[in-house]
């Protein structure tokens, strides 16, 4: 097995943080503009990345501005995503949060597992950004 971690400081309260990884409004700034997303354990969040597929996480566990985990459980155009689960561990210190991150399980380490790992990268730079200025990068206006 696999995984892809990475840790990001932002400069905001770790609620801000939890609230912007829970929500329509947070995760539509950030990560993909088309989405069905609540914060309640067993409901299935949905993603599309413009291919009119939803790429399906369930929410497996919410800790209140602690730890938000999602299980893939749908992906027609990232097939290796079935199964991984998503992580975000969210600890604050001063009022800047730290967020540990990890998509675990991978079966192996693809080019789909690389190209996942820079993507990550990218959300969570988009998730500082709109965290600390209002302002992020969803996959729809994103230049690649």
């Amino acid at each position: 097995m696999a995984n892809i971690e990475h840790m990001q400081y932002i400069k905001v309260p770790a609620a801000k943080v939890y609230e912007t990884l829970t929500t329509e409004k947070g995760l539509g700034a950030t990560w993909t503009t088309k989405l069905i997303v609540k914060p309640e354990i067993g409901f299935i969040n949905e993603f599309d990345f413009n291919d009119n597929y939803a790429t399906k996480m369930k929410v497996v566990e919410l800790v209140e501005n602690k730890k938000v985990v999602w299980e893939c459980v749908e992906a027609a155009t990232d097939p290796e995503w079935v199964g991984t689960t998503i992580s975000f561990e969210l600890s604050e210190k001063n009022g800047n949060t730290a967020i540990l991150f990890g998509h675990l399980n991978w079966k192996e380490v693809t080019d789909g597992y690389r190209f996942c790992n820079y993507n990550w990268a990218m959300f969570l730079f988009s998730l500082k950004s709109y965290c600390e200025t209002g302002t992020g990068t969803p996959y729809q206006l994103r230049t690649f």
